[in-house]
């Protein structure tokens, strides 16, 4: 069988290299597509640096060039997202723009400009990152969790639309995630309750394989730490 073609965007942050290194342990072929230029090269990988998801013609024009250069994807992952924290009276239009555009709009504009491709693929996945804070937002979290609410109606919303066709959508929310920006930021924090990077890619990696063909429409939290 030949392997699967995977695209992953915000591939070349903390998550986005965890879920690429999933892929590729499992024999698959991956397009690593960033906003940031990649560090270094990687086997089994084809790379789109300079990459602004926002825009829709950016996106259309880099799933065309997967396809010319890989072939059509089997696999979405929706990785790319921003955060910030704020106060709603201190936020500004600015910032929610910026979350709704990082957030929103990338995994929006990606997945429009994928469809065509993955609903005509046996058994396709599309696999969007949410968050658990966007479930029950507290203080300082409204535009960041409103910008990630719109990530999971996408994703159920989509899920119906393609019921009729072997190609389900999912999303996973992770709670705090165990990066060196989370620790920086949050210093008194329990780190061992941040959530592992390779733990998320991990339930990635079953929503993208033929075990996962019965789940679709599904909001999955990812809660423990995962160390283990």
């Amino acid at each position: 069988m030949l392997p699967r073609i995977a695209v992953v965007t915000g591939a070349f942050g903390i998550l986005g290299e965890a879920v690429c290194a999933a892929l590729l342990a499992n024999g698959d072929r991956v397009a690593r597509v960033d906003y940031a230029q990649p560090r270094a090269a990687l086997a089994g990988c084809v790379d789109f640096g300079g990459v602004d998801l926002a825009d829709v013609d950016c996106a259309n024009q880099t799933i065309d060039a997967i396809v010319e250069t890989m072939g059509p994807p089997d696999i979405l992952i929706n990785v790319a997202g921003g955060f910030t924290w704020e106060t709603l009276a201190d936020s500004t239009m600015e910032s929610w723009s910026r979350m709704f555009s990082m957030n929103a709009m990338t995994c929006l504009n990606m997945t429009k400009a994928a469809l065509p491709q993955l609903r005509n693929r046996p058994n396709a996945r599309i696999i969007n990152i949410g968050s658990m804070s966007a479930t029950s937002a507290a203080a300082g979290m409204a535009t960041y969790a409103a910008s990630k609410t719109a990530v999971h109606k996408i994703t159920e919303a989509l899920a119906a639309e393609l019921a009729d066709t072997s190609c389900t959508v999912n999303a996973v929310l992770p709670n705090v995630i165990d990066t060196p920006t989370n620790r920086a930021d949050m210093p008194d924090a329990d780190f061992s309750k941040f959530v592992q990077p390779a733990a998320i890619a991990d339930l990635i990696l079953f929503l993208a394989s033929p075990a996962s063909r019965g789940i679709s429409g599904a909001l999955i939290p990812v809660s423990r730490g995962g160390t283990e």
